[in-house]
Protein backbone atom coordinates (compact mmCIF):
# COMPACT_ATOMS: atom_id res chain seq x y z
CA UNK A 1 0.00 0.00 0.00
CA UNK A 2 1.07 3.63 -1.04
CA UNK A 3 1.95 5.99 1.42
CA UNK A 4 -1.17 8.78 1.90
CA UNK A 5 -2.09 11.92 3.75
CA UNK A 6 -5.34 11.64 6.03
CA UNK A 7 -8.26 14.26 6.34
CA UNK A 8 -11.67 14.06 8.06
CA UNK A 9 -14.01 16.43 6.32
CA UNK A 10 -16.58 17.83 9.33
CA UNK A 11 -19.09 19.47 6.52
CA UNK A 12 -19.80 18.81 2.41
CA UNK A 13 -18.21 21.95 1.99
CA UNK A 14 -14.72 20.79 3.64
CA UNK A 15 -15.22 17.80 1.69
CA UNK A 16 -15.14 19.16 -1.41
CA UNK A 17 -12.21 21.57 -0.98
CA UNK A 18 -10.21 19.04 0.19
CA UNK A 19 -11.01 17.03 -3.01
CA UNK A 20 -10.36 19.86 -5.08
CA UNK A 21 -6.39 18.81 -5.88
CA UNK A 22 -5.85 15.37 -8.05
CA UNK A 23 -4.75 12.50 -6.10
CA UNK A 24 -7.87 12.46 -3.42
CA UNK A 25 -10.14 10.07 -2.93
CA UNK A 26 -12.93 10.18 -0.60
CA UNK A 27 -13.08 7.45 2.36
CA UNK A 28 -16.44 5.94 3.38
CA UNK A 29 -17.43 2.88 4.55
CA UNK A 30 -13.95 1.78 2.98
CA UNK A 31 -14.69 -1.58 1.83
CA UNK A 32 -14.12 -1.01 -1.59
CA UNK A 33 -11.43 1.49 -1.94
CA UNK A 34 -9.36 -0.10 1.37
CA UNK A 35 -9.31 -3.21 -1.07
CA UNK A 36 -8.09 -1.81 -3.83
CA UNK A 37 -5.33 0.23 -1.90
CA UNK A 38 -4.20 -3.15 -0.38
CA UNK A 39 -3.46 -4.87 -3.62
CA UNK A 40 -1.99 -1.64 -5.13
CA UNK A 41 -5.02 -0.88 -7.78
CA UNK A 42 -5.50 2.16 -5.91
CA UNK A 43 -3.09 4.56 -5.05
CA UNK A 44 -4.82 7.52 -3.39
CA UNK A 45 -1.99 10.31 -2.56
CA UNK A 46 -4.59 11.51 0.29
CA UNK A 47 -8.11 10.13 1.46
CA UNK A 48 -10.74 12.65 2.50
CA UNK A 49 -12.79 11.06 5.38
CA UNK A 50 -16.52 11.65 4.83
CA UNK A 51 -18.10 9.25 7.14
CA UNK A 52 -19.20 12.02 9.75
CA UNK A 53 -20.95 14.17 7.38
CA UNK A 54 -24.78 14.34 8.25
CA UNK A 55 -26.13 12.56 5.31
CA UNK A 56 -27.21 9.22 7.47
CA UNK A 57 -31.24 9.98 6.93
CA UNK A 58 -33.76 8.14 4.71
CA UNK A 59 -36.16 10.79 4.01
CA UNK A 60 -39.66 11.16 2.69
CA UNK A 61 -40.12 13.78 -0.16
CA UNK A 62 -42.48 14.38 -2.83
CA UNK A 63 -44.05 11.29 -2.17
CA UNK A 64 -40.40 9.44 -2.95
CA UNK A 65 -37.64 8.75 -0.61
CA UNK A 66 -34.24 10.55 -0.44
CA UNK A 67 -31.30 8.24 1.13
CA UNK A 68 -28.26 10.28 2.13
CA UNK A 69 -24.84 9.07 1.04
CA UNK A 70 -23.78 7.72 4.41
CA UNK A 71 -26.97 5.31 4.99
CA UNK A 72 -25.08 1.92 5.32
CA UNK A 73 -26.81 -0.88 2.50
CA UNK A 74 -27.97 -2.62 5.68
CA UNK A 75 -30.35 0.11 7.33
CA UNK A 76 -31.71 0.89 3.68
CA UNK A 77 -32.83 -3.20 3.33
CA UNK A 78 -34.31 -2.99 6.39
CA UNK A 79 -36.11 0.24 6.35
CA UNK A 80 -40.08 -0.09 6.33
CA UNK A 81 -40.53 1.82 3.52
CA UNK A 82 -38.09 0.33 1.61
CA UNK A 83 -39.64 -3.30 1.97
CA UNK A 84 -42.87 -1.85 0.91
CA UNK A 85 -42.43 0.23 -1.39
CA UNK A 86 -39.04 -0.42 -3.35
CA UNK A 87 -38.80 -4.26 -2.69
CA UNK A 88 -36.47 -4.90 -5.46
CA UNK A 89 -34.32 -2.31 -3.63
CA UNK A 90 -34.11 -4.73 -0.76
CA UNK A 91 -33.84 -7.81 -2.15
CA UNK A 92 -30.88 -6.39 -4.58
CA UNK A 93 -28.99 -5.08 -0.84
CA UNK A 94 -29.77 -8.13 0.53
CA UNK A 95 -28.10 -10.53 -1.96
CA UNK A 96 -24.76 -8.59 -2.05
CA UNK A 97 -21.76 -8.81 0.31
CA UNK A 98 -22.40 -10.41 3.51
CA UNK A 99 -24.01 -8.90 6.79
CA UNK A 100 -21.07 -7.68 8.17
CA UNK A 101 -20.29 -5.69 5.05
CA UNK A 102 -23.48 -4.52 4.24
CA UNK A 103 -23.08 -3.07 7.46
CA UNK A 104 -20.21 -1.00 6.78
CA UNK A 105 -20.93 -0.16 2.88
CA UNK A 106 -22.85 3.10 2.46
CA UNK A 107 -25.21 4.19 -0.61
CA UNK A 108 -22.45 6.32 -2.01
CA UNK A 109 -19.94 3.64 -2.04
CA UNK A 110 -21.94 1.67 -3.31
CA UNK A 111 -22.82 3.99 -6.52
CA UNK A 112 -19.28 4.87 -6.75
CA UNK A 113 -17.58 1.22 -6.82
CA UNK A 114 -14.86 -0.08 -8.90
CA UNK A 115 -15.32 -2.69 -11.14
CA UNK A 116 -14.56 -6.43 -10.16
CA UNK A 117 -12.53 -6.85 -13.42
CA UNK A 118 -9.37 -9.18 -12.63
CA UNK A 119 -7.52 -6.97 -15.04
CA UNK A 120 -8.65 -3.64 -13.42
CA UNK A 121 -7.61 -5.02 -9.97
CA UNK A 122 -3.93 -6.42 -11.03
CA UNK A 123 -1.45 -3.32 -11.24
CA UNK A 124 1.03 -5.64 -13.89
CA UNK A 125 -1.83 -5.79 -16.27
CA UNK A 126 -2.85 -2.64 -18.73
CA UNK A 127 -6.28 -1.29 -17.93
CA UNK A 128 -7.42 2.21 -18.92
CA UNK A 129 -9.44 2.41 -16.32
CA UNK A 130 -6.50 2.03 -13.60
CA UNK A 131 -4.43 3.81 -16.31
CA UNK A 132 -6.24 5.99 -19.75
CA UNK A 133 -4.35 5.05 -22.68
CA UNK A 134 -2.49 1.78 -21.41
CA UNK A 135 -4.95 -0.31 -23.06
CA UNK A 136 -7.44 -3.17 -22.27
CA UNK A 137 -5.73 -6.12 -20.61
CA UNK A 138 -8.86 -8.13 -20.96
CA UNK A 139 -8.71 -8.15 -24.42
CA UNK A 140 -8.57 -11.87 -25.11
CA UNK A 141 -7.89 -12.47 -22.28
CA UNK A 142 -10.25 -14.69 -19.67
CA UNK A 143 -13.40 -12.91 -20.03
CA UNK A 144 -16.34 -15.03 -18.97
CA UNK A 145 -17.76 -11.88 -16.92
CA UNK A 146 -17.34 -9.17 -18.73
CA UNK A 147 -19.59 -7.04 -20.76
CA UNK A 148 -22.19 -8.33 -23.82
CA UNK A 149 -23.81 -4.85 -24.27
CA UNK A 150 -22.55 -1.20 -24.49
CA UNK A 151 -18.68 -2.38 -24.36
CA UNK A 152 -15.75 -0.92 -26.80
CA UNK A 153 -12.51 -1.93 -26.97
CA UNK A 154 -11.24 0.66 -24.54
CA UNK A 155 -13.07 -1.45 -22.11
CA UNK A 156 -15.15 -4.46 -21.19
CA UNK A 157 -15.56 -4.44 -17.81
CA UNK A 158 -18.84 -4.49 -16.39
CA UNK A 159 -20.37 -2.62 -13.04
CA UNK A 160 -20.99 -5.03 -10.29
CA UNK A 161 -23.48 -3.46 -8.02
CA UNK A 162 -26.50 -5.35 -7.43
CA UNK A 163 -28.45 -2.08 -5.72
CA UNK A 164 -27.77 0.21 -8.86
CA UNK A 165 -29.71 -2.20 -10.90
CA UNK A 166 -32.35 -1.70 -8.66
CA UNK A 167 -31.94 2.01 -8.61
CA UNK A 168 -31.84 2.35 -12.07
CA UNK A 169 -35.15 0.28 -12.58
CA UNK A 170 -36.94 2.93 -10.51
CA UNK A 171 -35.92 5.39 -12.32
CA UNK A 172 -33.70 7.01 -9.27
CA UNK A 173 -31.46 9.81 -9.84
CA UNK A 174 -28.44 10.68 -8.27
CA UNK A 175 -27.64 14.43 -6.28
CA UNK A 176 -24.37 15.53 -6.53
CA UNK A 177 -22.89 18.32 -4.95
CA UNK A 178 -19.28 19.96 -6.42
CA UNK A 179 -17.52 23.40 -6.61
CA UNK A 180 -19.63 24.56 -9.54
CA UNK A 181 -22.72 23.93 -7.17
CA UNK A 182 -25.40 21.01 -7.79
CA UNK A 183 -26.87 19.00 -9.46
CA UNK A 184 -28.64 15.80 -10.42
CA UNK A 185 -28.26 12.75 -12.73
CA UNK A 186 -30.42 9.78 -13.86
CA UNK A 187 -28.93 6.24 -12.09
CA UNK A 188 -29.46 4.57 -15.34
CA UNK A 189 -26.89 7.11 -17.16
CA UNK A 190 -24.57 8.18 -14.23
CA UNK A 191 -22.08 5.37 -15.47
CA UNK A 192 -20.05 6.21 -18.41
CA UNK A 193 -20.29 3.79 -21.37
CA UNK A 194 -16.55 2.94 -22.63
CA UNK A 195 -15.22 3.86 -26.02
CA UNK A 196 -12.77 3.32 -27.93
CA UNK A 197 -10.25 5.36 -25.89
CA UNK A 198 -10.99 4.13 -22.65
CA UNK A 199 -13.61 3.68 -19.41
CA UNK A 200 -15.42 6.65 -20.57
CA UNK A 201 -15.77 9.86 -18.88
CA UNK A 202 -15.78 9.76 -14.80
CA UNK A 203 -18.98 9.59 -13.58
CA UNK A 204 -18.02 13.09 -10.99
CA UNK A 205 -15.92 15.85 -12.06
CA UNK A 206 -13.14 16.97 -9.94
CA UNK A 207 -14.01 17.78 -6.38
CA UNK A 208 -17.57 16.46 -6.66
CA UNK A 209 -18.80 14.23 -4.43
CA UNK A 210 -22.32 12.47 -4.03
CA UNK A 211 -24.67 13.33 -1.17
CA UNK A 212 -27.98 11.81 -2.07
CA UNK A 213 -30.01 9.08 -4.23
CA UNK A 214 -33.50 10.37 -4.72
CA UNK A 215 -36.15 7.61 -5.29
CA UNK A 216 -39.53 8.61 -7.29
CA UNK A 217 -43.30 7.11 -6.41
CA UNK A 218 -43.56 3.99 -7.60
CA UNK A 219 -46.81 3.93 -8.16
CA UNK A 220 -48.72 1.07 -8.79
CA UNK A 221 -45.41 -1.05 -9.03
CA UNK A 222 -44.98 -0.74 -5.30
CA UNK A 223 -45.70 -4.47 -4.91
CA UNK A 224 -45.19 -6.47 -8.38
CA UNK A 225 -41.16 -5.91 -7.45
CA UNK A 226 -38.00 -8.24 -7.72
CA UNK A 227 -34.75 -8.29 -7.87
CA UNK A 228 -32.97 -11.78 -9.37
CA UNK A 229 -29.45 -12.44 -9.36
CA UNK A 230 -27.22 -15.61 -10.93
CA UNK A 231 -24.12 -15.72 -9.27
CA UNK A 232 -20.95 -17.97 -8.60
CA UNK A 233 -22.35 -19.04 -5.36
CA UNK A 234 -25.16 -18.71 -3.47
CA UNK A 235 -24.00 -15.80 -1.22
CA UNK A 236 -20.95 -13.30 -1.00
CA UNK A 237 -20.42 -13.60 -4.91
CA UNK A 238 -21.02 -10.75 -7.66
CA UNK A 239 -23.70 -11.62 -10.64
CA UNK A 240 -22.72 -13.43 -13.49
CA UNK A 241 -26.25 -11.31 -14.73
CA UNK A 242 -28.72 -9.92 -13.03
CA UNK A 243 -32.53 -8.48 -13.56
CA UNK A 244 -34.79 -5.92 -11.43
CA UNK A 245 -38.13 -6.10 -12.97
CA UNK A 246 -41.51 -3.71 -12.04
CA UNK A 247 -44.62 -4.37 -13.27
CA UNK A 248 -48.17 -2.33 -12.97
CA UNK A 249 -51.22 -4.39 -13.58
CA UNK A 250 -54.59 -3.17 -13.80
CA UNK A 251 -57.63 -5.76 -15.22
CA UNK A 252 -54.88 -8.27 -15.89
CA UNK A 253 -53.15 -6.02 -18.46
CA UNK A 254 -49.59 -4.17 -17.80
CA UNK A 255 -49.72 -0.60 -18.04
CA UNK A 256 -46.35 0.08 -17.01
CA UNK A 257 -43.37 -2.00 -16.84
CA UNK A 258 -39.64 -1.85 -15.39
CA UNK A 259 -36.68 -3.73 -16.40
CA UNK A 260 -33.19 -3.40 -15.86
CA UNK A 261 -30.30 -5.63 -15.86
CA UNK A 262 -27.03 -6.24 -14.31
CA UNK A 263 -23.44 -7.74 -14.67
CA UNK A 264 -23.79 -6.84 -18.36
CA UNK A 265 -22.58 -3.83 -19.05
CA UNK A 266 -20.02 -1.14 -17.24
CA UNK A 267 -23.28 0.40 -15.84
CA UNK A 268 -27.22 -0.74 -14.99
CA UNK A 269 -28.42 -1.88 -18.11
CA UNK A 270 -32.23 -0.14 -18.51
CA UNK A 271 -34.32 -2.12 -20.94
CA UNK A 272 -36.47 1.31 -22.17
CA UNK A 273 -37.19 -0.35 -26.05
CA UNK A 274 -38.66 -4.08 -23.83
CA UNK A 275 -40.70 -2.38 -21.06
CA UNK A 276 -42.50 0.11 -23.92
CA UNK A 277 -43.30 -3.71 -25.32
CA UNK A 278 -44.84 -4.83 -22.61
CA UNK A 279 -47.43 -2.11 -22.36
CA UNK A 280 -50.64 -3.95 -22.84
CA UNK A 281 -49.87 -6.85 -22.73
CA UNK A 282 -50.99 -9.76 -20.44
CA UNK A 283 -48.27 -10.49 -18.00
CA UNK A 284 -47.45 -14.30 -18.96
CA UNK A 285 -44.37 -16.24 -20.02
CA UNK A 286 -44.79 -15.74 -23.35
CA UNK A 287 -44.85 -11.82 -23.42
CA UNK A 288 -42.01 -11.82 -21.12
CA UNK A 289 -40.13 -13.78 -23.44
CA UNK A 290 -40.42 -11.63 -26.49
CA UNK A 291 -39.55 -8.85 -24.03
CA UNK A 292 -36.09 -10.36 -22.83
CA UNK A 293 -35.14 -11.16 -26.23
CA UNK A 294 -35.98 -7.60 -27.23
CA UNK A 295 -33.80 -6.33 -23.93
CA UNK A 296 -31.06 -7.97 -25.14
CA UNK A 297 -30.52 -6.80 -28.93
CA UNK A 298 -27.49 -5.67 -29.91
CA UNK A 299 -26.23 -8.31 -27.23
CA UNK A 300 -22.51 -9.67 -28.60
CA UNK A 301 -19.82 -11.35 -26.70
CA UNK A 302 -16.63 -9.64 -26.10
CA UNK A 303 -14.99 -12.52 -25.65
CA UNK A 304 -15.70 -16.48 -23.90
CA UNK A 305 -19.07 -14.87 -22.67
CA UNK A 306 -21.61 -15.32 -25.29
CA UNK A 307 -23.28 -17.82 -22.57
CA UNK A 308 -24.25 -14.38 -20.93
CA UNK A 309 -26.53 -13.54 -23.47
CA UNK A 310 -29.07 -16.47 -23.26
CA UNK A 311 -28.36 -16.28 -19.36
CA UNK A 312 -29.61 -12.80 -19.21
CA UNK A 313 -32.26 -13.45 -21.61
CA UNK A 314 -33.48 -16.24 -19.25
CA UNK A 315 -32.97 -13.91 -16.04
CA UNK A 316 -35.08 -11.12 -17.61
CA UNK A 317 -38.43 -13.61 -18.13
CA UNK A 318 -37.49 -15.29 -14.71
CA UNK A 319 -37.43 -11.90 -12.98
CA UNK A 320 -40.62 -10.56 -14.93
CA UNK A 321 -42.32 -13.81 -13.83
CA UNK A 322 -42.09 -13.37 -10.29
CA UNK A 323 -42.63 -9.73 -10.05
CA UNK A 324 -45.68 -10.25 -11.96
CA UNK A 325 -46.18 -13.31 -8.96
CA UNK A 326 -46.50 -10.33 -6.71
CA UNK A 327 -43.56 -9.56 -4.36
CA UNK A 328 -43.73 -11.70 -1.32
CA UNK A 329 -44.55 -10.39 2.29
CA UNK A 330 -40.96 -12.15 3.44
CA UNK A 331 -38.22 -12.18 1.15
CA UNK A 332 -36.33 -15.68 0.35
CA UNK A 333 -34.08 -16.54 2.91
CA UNK A 334 -31.77 -16.54 0.10
CA UNK A 335 -32.67 -13.25 -1.68
CA UNK A 336 -32.49 -12.58 -5.03
CA UNK A 337 -31.00 -15.91 -5.97
CA UNK A 338 -32.11 -17.51 -8.63
CA UNK A 339 -31.64 -21.01 -7.37
CA UNK A 340 -34.66 -19.96 -4.96
CA UNK A 341 -36.98 -22.90 -3.40
CA UNK A 342 -40.79 -22.85 -5.01
CA UNK A 343 -41.69 -22.08 -1.55
CA UNK A 344 -39.41 -18.75 -1.12
CA UNK A 345 -41.25 -16.72 -4.59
Amino acid sequence: MNRFDYARADSIGAAIAAAGTPGGSFLAGGTNLLDLMKIGAATPERLIDISRLPLDRIEDTDGGLRIGAMVRNADIARHPEVLARYPALAEALLSGASAQLRNAATTGGNVMQATRCSYFQDPLSPCNRREPGSGCGALGGRTRNHAVLGWDEGCIAVHPSDMCVALAAYDAVVEITGPEGSRDVPMATFHPLPDAAGAGTPALAEGEIVTHIRLPDPGGMARNARYLKLRERTSFAFALVSAAAALEIRDGVIVSARLALGGVAARPWRCHEAEAMLVGMVPTRGSFTVAAAEALTGATPSGDNAHKIELARRIAVRALDLAAAGTPDRLPALPASAFAGEDNG
